[in-house]
């Protein structure tokens, strides 16, 4: 058992990285600290005003644990790298992480190429960026390898030159063909410097060279070689086109602004590379009510820069962040010279922050709709289900369905919901292995029992570890499980919960007689609910899910031949008719999904032949829909 007051005791005081745990042994939060001794013991003094956010996490708090480091800048990048790592729930975070592409040169080899890269790695390559349009990245090579005749391929040269035919670039007049020695390496390498210029925001030369090109195909009357060259100008005045913000310094510096409204904050990002602001971007930020701007900047700084290869000179801020030093240091060691955090005074410098600022506002107030929106459709629409059904919380819901065609090779599946939203890392799929024929109870039944066996089995192995393995997938139950059903399929999951020694609740998706959810059975009744309210939304996306999920395992394991067998099976139905029916519906959920009405439309098959098709496929339905 973990004393809190006792392991206290025993913090050194030294600098480090502390980690929190909950009761389930999920990381909640991680901190750097000067002293260990003196900061972890904060979290537990009463006397302490540490706002509601810190509040909370220390009733949550079961076991904290820590990793002692020479320095408070060590301390620094291992925080960084844990909470990028766990993303832990009470560290203010990014909401998502985004990587930025270079344009790479390759100019360490005799012939470079010009290419896409997501990272900038010490491989004696030129690299230009980082951008913020992939797209307009892309479009820029295309542009240049056009212009300049720049290779693509991948073959060694000068070793292979001759080796084998030019591609089709070189006949497409987008390629010199180096690979067959018809431009030499003098003249190519003058190619792929100018090509460098024109990344390096020297337009003139190209645009120049395009209009010259353009006027002598028009003098010639080569009037497609001239309209190939305007359009190519149109591309080169688009990437080139006036920035909106120019920097006289001609330094490369990120500008940080930042807007903060309740518990939502958007922090926009401008770069400026040459003096020229090349983009922007921006982030959603989970905080704290209490977080202030300098924490928010502050966490921004380590996270954002832990994770994007390219760190400029100079990092423009709203506002002082707490460590300031420390934080410089260690961005000066990741950017292999001095980084400067400077939060300017007055001046353009000022100006710029301001209006990083504005744009954050705008960003985050043009969102706000969306982002309730969203939230409506999915904690909105939990909260209101857990309403209807009179359960206290409901985080997590399981959702199972069985799919077959006449019990061939029949499968389950089990989809997840959190907060709303699909968690399908912790989808599962079943293989039914005691149940032959459609008997669609039974398998629901081995599902189930599989599920949970499994999910208790890891519970055991957990405890039997003290805490300190990792939760499994089935490890973790759901606050309601939701049959694709009525009060048969409800009652086989409560003989599996029941069987287990297990209370979870249970509720049935109840069709109308157009296969539409109409309501929930829960506890013996069934439950009405609105059909435009959010809630309900989220139940037909959950059924649909499941149902999808399903069907989609069920398809992988079905060969053609297998298809074919069953149709065959069903008396009446020959080659010919069995080829129609699958022309006319293109899938065998479709054949059983048909009406008589609609079977008897493909050709060749009649009244009775339809009429066995449908009873072949549905001779179960009545009883799974009870």
């Amino acid at each position: 058992m973990f004393d809190i007051q006792e392991e206290l005791k025993k913090l050194p005081g030294k600098p480090g990285v502390y980690i929190m745990h909950d009761e389930k042994d999920a990381i909640i939060y991680v901190g750097k600290a000067v002293s260990l001794k003196n900061r972890v013991r904060q979290y537990f003094q009463a006397s302490r005003n540490k706002g509601a956010k810190i509040d909370q996490m220390v009733t949550r708090i079961r076991r904290f644990e820590y990793i002692v480091t020479d320095s408070e800048l060590e301390a620094l990048v291992l925080e960084c790298n844990l909470i990028k790592e766990h993303r832990p729930k009470y560290n203010t975070m990014l909401k998502d992480d985004k990587t930025y592409p270079f344009i790479k040169v390759t100019v360490q080899e005799e012939y470079p190429r010009i290419l896409f890269s997501r990272s900038m790695n010490k491989d004696k390559s030129r690299y230009f960026g980082p951008y913020t349009s992939a797209g307009a990245v892309k479009d820029t090579i295309e542009l240049l390898r056009k212009v300049y005749k720049i290779r693509s391929c991948q073959r060694n040269l000068p070793r292979d030159i001759g080796k084998e035919r030019p591609c089709l670039n070189y006949h497409i007049h987008q390629c010199k063909a180096p690979c067959q020695g018809y431009i030499s390496k003098e003249e190519y390498r003058k190619n792929v410097s100018e090509a460098m210029d024109f990344l390096n925001g020297n337009y003139e030369p190209i645009m120049k060279l395009i209009t010259e090109r353009m006027n002598e195909a028009a003098e010639n009357l080569e009037f497609e070689t001239a309209i190939e060259q305007r359009e190519l100008l149109n591309s080169v005045k688009q990437v080139a086109q006036k920035q909106k913000i120019t920097v006289s310094d001609g330094e490369d510096k990120d500008i940080i602004g930042v807007d903060i409204q309740d518990t939502d904050a958007v922090v926009q990002l401008f770069f400026v590379r040459d003096g020229r602001m090349i983009g922007r971007d921006h982030f959603f930020l989970r905080v704290a009510p209490q977080d202030t701007e300098r924490d928010i900047v502050g966490s921004f700084l380590t996270q954002f820069y832990a994770g994007t290869p390219f760190i400029p000179r100079e990092i423009m801020l709203p506002c002082e962040v707490e460590d300031e030093q420390v934080v410089s240091d260690w961005l000066s060691a990741k950017r292999g010279g001095k980084v400067y955090l400077r939060v300017p005074k007055k001046g353009t410098k000022e100006k710029l922050v301001e209006l990083a600022g504005k744009n954050a506002a705008m960003i985050l107030s043009q969102d706000k709709d969306r982002m309730k929106k969203e939230e409506g459709r999915t904690i909105g629409a939990m909260k209101e289900i857990a309403e209807w059904l009179q359960l206290p919380e409901l985080t997590r819901v399981e959702a199972y369905d069985i799919s077959n065609i006449s019990g061939f090779e029949s499968v389950g599946s089990m989809v997840v919901y959190e907060r709303g939203k699909p968690k399908r890392s912790d989808y599962r799929k079943f293989k039914i292995q005691t149940v032959q024929g459609p008997d669609d109870y039974a398998s629901m039944e081995e599902v189930l029992t599989r599920r949970f066996s499994h999910g208790l089995d890891e519970q055991a192995e957990i405890k039997e570890a003290a805490l300190e393995k990792e939760f499994g997938k089935f490890s973790i139950f759901p606050d309601l499980i939701m049959m694709d059903g009525g009060r048969g399929q409800v009652n086989v999951a409560l003989r599996v919960l029941d069987r287990l020694n297990l209370k979870i609740p249970v509720c049935g998706m109840v069709k109308d007689d157009n296969h539409r959810t109409r309501g929930l059975y829960f506890h013996n009744v069934e439950i009405p609910i609105d059909t435009n309210s959010e809630g309900f939304r989220l139940i037909t996306r959950i059924q649909d899910e499941a149902h999808r999920f399903a069907i989609e395992y069920h398809r992988s394991l079905r060969s053609k031949e297998q298809v074919h067998s069953i149709l065959d099976d069903i008396e009446g139905i020959g080659p010919t008719r069995r080829k129609s029916l699958m022309r006319t519906f293109q899938s065998l959920e479709a054949i059983r999904e048909a009406e008589v009405e609609e079977l008897k439309k493909a050709p060749s098959m009649n009244e009775q032949s339809a009429r066995r098709v449908y009873e072949f496929f549905h001779k179960k339905c009545k009883e799974n829909e009870e």
